[in-house]
């Protein structure tokens, strides 16, 4: 089985470093390591680069989400042998030493499964209120689940089959595709393993209410492209 993993980011400057660094530490190496830029104007892509990562530059005329710069770092996997498997992740977080291997076991004894993701904690809990919220958000369900986060394992023939992630959608990327995958017959599972340390760096009001109403949208939206029967 061979993976790869795809991380997006923008200005992420020492938790890009992180993110990079504690993928050195996993007991599964990757394949190949796509990084995908989206306008960042501090060292971002220099730090990727430097720690062995192949990079994407997002055309800056086009807005940005995180759904297209996914998509974008799949496009560059096609240059060469394509993988099995494909960990997304984003340039806040980093992996779990022990995850790929789990999440890898997973998908081998579950071949209906095109999703699998594990436990994404809150690296700063304590920092503020906003980053306590997010780690109470983080804490969901083991089994069988109907959608994935941003962080997750992906099963590249599941990926394309549904045409990957809608690039149009600003929030909400990872459900809305994860719907299309349910609706093909396959499943999505949350595996009872640490996954990720998110960090969300959130100290203002402003920072949460914007996320909050980005999260709104997303739900707004989901229901709005998949809330009719059946």
């Amino acid at each position: 089985m061979s993976i790869a993993i795809i991380a997006i980011g923008r200005n992420e400057g020492d938790r890009l470093v992180a993110c990079l660094e504690a993928l050195a530490q996993s007991t599964v190496w990757p394949d190949r390591v796509v990084y995908v830029d989206s306008g960042s104007t501090d060292n971002s892509v220099a730090e990727a680069e430097a720690r062995g990562a192949e990079t994407v530059l997002l055309d800056t005329s086009v807005p940005f989400t995180a759904a297209r710069a996914r998509n974008a770092g799949f496009d560059a996997l096609k240059t060469g042998n394509m993988p099995d498997f494909i960990q997304f992740i984003d340039g806040d977080c980093a992996i779990d030493p022990e995850w790929l291997g789990k999440a890898l076991m997973f998908l081998e004894e579950h071949p209906l499964t095109a999703v699998v993701c594990g436990k994404r904690r809150e690296r700063f809990p304590e920092a503020s209120v906003y980053n306590r919220l997010c780690d109470i958000e983080w804490d969901t369900p083991i089994g069988e689940a109907k959608a994935c986060g941003g962080d997750a394992l992906v099963r590249v023939a599941a990926f394309e089959e549904v045409g990957g992630f809608n690039p149009a959608l600003i929030a909400g990327e990872e459900p809305e595709m994860c719907v299309r995958m349910r609706a093909k017959g396959w499943q999505i599972w949350r595996i009872d393993a640490e996954m990720t340390l998110h960090d969300a760096a959130m100290t203002r009001f402003r920072q949460y209410w914007k996320r909050a109403r980005r999260g709104g949208h997303a739900y707004a939206e989901g229901a709005y492209m998949h809330g009719s029967p059946p």
